[in-house]
C-alpha cells in the first residue's frame, strides 16, 4: 500500500513500509502489511485476538474436540451417500484426515497408500503395518514405484518434480478408484500453509512461493472431487486433533514429510541410485538425533542431495563425489523456522557416519538458513 485509501488512517509503520498497518474505525475495516500469524511477529497472537473479539466479536470457542464434531458433520454433508478414497502417506495428516473421514462414514471409505519409490527408508513397511494392523482402517497398498520414477526421468525443475508427482498421484487413485466400483470422492491431508505457499484457486490475488503437490500441483481435469477437511489449520492445530482423536504418538509427532517425497530432496535428476544415497543418509541423521533425544525437540530435520561433487581424500585416493546438506529446524507454526543450534559433536558424529557409510557422498554441509528468507525444504 502506497497511498491510504479515503476514510483509512496509518495505524502503524516500520522502516520499510510508512503503511504497515491501516485502519478505517468507522467502517470497522483494517488491514496490514506483515503476517501477525507467525510466531516470529511479536505480539501477532495479540494482535489477532484483538482483531477477532474486539473488532469482529468472535468468541474463542475453538477447541480439537470442537472441531472434530464440526467435520465429521460438514464430510457427511458433503460426501452424502458417496464413497471416499483418503491419501494415505502415514503421517499426521492424512491420518487425522483418514480418521475424521471415516468416523464420518464408515466403510463407504477405502485407504489407498501409493508407494512412489520416493519414500524414506522402511516408511513403507512402516505405512501398512501401522494403519492397516494396529489401526484396523480398510487399506490397499499400490506399488507404483516404476511409474513414478519412469515419469521423473530427466526432471531436474522442482515445480515440474511437484507437478509430475501430483498428476501421477491422481491417476493412480482414478485408476484404483475404477478397480473399487463407483468411487466419488478424494480426501487429502491438504493443510493451510500448503494452501498459502501454492497460491491455491480460492486465493486468487496471492503469489505462489512453490507448489505443493496436493494443492497447485493437481490437474485442472480431475474426476474426484476433494474432501480436505485440514486445509485452514496448521501443523500444531491437526496434532492436537490426532491426539484428541486418540492416534498413536509415534503418528501424531512423526516428522513431517513433504508429499512430493525425495523428488524434492534429491535436488536434480532423481534417479534410484541417488534416492538409495539420499535414504542412508537420512536415516543416519534421524538415528542419531533420536539417539541424542532431540527429534522431538527438532521439528523437522532431513537430509538433501545435492547436485554438486568436490574432491576428497577417502583412505589414500582420490575421490570426486556428492555432497550431502542436512536441514533441522526448529518451529511451532512450520510458516516461520529456525536452523537447529545442534551440539558441534552431534553434527561431527553425523558427518562421520554418513562419509563412511554412504557410497558416494565425501562431504556433508549444515543448512544454517531460518525461514524466511529460505524455505524449510530445499525444493
Amino acid at each position: 500500500v502506497e497511498e491510504l485509501p479515503p476514510g483509512f488512517v496509518v495505524l502503524a509503520r516500520s522502516p520499510n513500509s510508512p503503511v504497515a498497518a491501516m485502519g478505517d474505525p468507522g467502517r470497522r475495516l483494517y488491514g496490514v502489511q506483515f503476517h501477525p500469524e507467525v510466531i516470529h511477529t511479536p505480539t501477532g497472537r495479540e494482535i489477532l485476538r484483538r482483531f477477532a473479539a474486539e473488532v469482529c466479536g468472535c468468541a474463542p470457542t475453538w477447541t480439537p474436540a470442537a472441531f472434530i464434531e464440526e467435520s465429521v458433520a460438514s464430510i457427511r454433508r458433503q460426501v452424502g451417500e458417496g464413497r471416499v478414497l483418503c491419501a494415505l502417506s502415514g503421517g499426521v495428516d492424512s491420518a487425522v484426515t483418514a480418521t475424521l473421514v471415516h468416523r464420518a462414514v464408515g466403510d463407504r471409505l477405502t485407504c489407498i497408500f501409493v508407494n512412489t519409490g520416493l519414500m524414506r527408508r522402511g516408511e513403507p513397511e512402516q505405512v501398512v503395518r501401522t494403519f492397516r494392523d494396529h489401526l484396523g482402517m480398510p487399506l490397499v497398498a499400490v506399488d507404483a514405484t516404476e511409474e513414478f520414477l519412469a515419469a521423473l526421468e530427466g526432471i531436474t525443475d522442482p515445480e515440474q518434480k511437484r507437478r509430475i508427482v501430483g498428476e501421477k498421484f491422481v491417476r493412480v487413485f482414478e485408476r484404483e478408484a475404477w478397480r473399487l466400483g463407483r468411487v466419488d470422492f478424494l480426501a487429502q491431508g491438504t493443510l493451510y500453509p500448503d494452501v498459502i505457499e501454492s497460491a491455491a484457486p480460492d486465493r486468487p490475488g496471492a503469489r505462489r512461493i512453490k507448489t505443493h503437490h496436493n494443492v497447485g500441483g493437481l490437474p485442472e481435469r480431475m474426476r474426484l472431487r476433494l474432501v480436505e477437511p485440514l486445509r485452514y489449520l496448521f501443523k500444531d492445530e491437526v496434532r492436537a486433533v490426532g491426539e484428541a482423536l486418540g492416534l498413536p504418538p509415534e503418528i501424531v509427532w512423526r516428522q513431517p514429510f513433504p508429499g512430493p517425497g525425495l523428488a524434492v530432496r534429491v535436488v536434480g535428476p532423481v534417479t534410484w541410485e541417488r534416492l538409495e544415497r539420499l535414504r542412508t543418509a537420512d536415516a543416519i541423521l534421524l538415528e542419531e538425533l533420536d539417539r541424542a533425544g532431540l527429534l522431538r525437540a527438532t521439528q523437522q530435520a532431513f537430509a538433501v542431495l545435492l547436485p554438486v561433487r568436490s574432491v576428497g581424500v577417502m583412505g589414500d585416493r582420490r575421490t570426486y563425489e556428492e555432497a550431502v546438506a542436512l536441514r533441522v529446524v526448529t518451529t511451532e507454526d512450520f510458516m516461520t523456522a529456525d536452523w537447529a543450534r545442534l551440539d558441534p559433536d552431534l553434527l561431527a558424529r553425523v558427518s562421520n557416519r554418513i562419509v563412511n557409510e554412504v557410497a558416494g557422498v565425501n562431504r556433508v554441509v549444515y543448512d544454517i538458513t531460518s525461514k524466511p528468507p529460505a524455505t524449510i525444504e530445499w525444493e
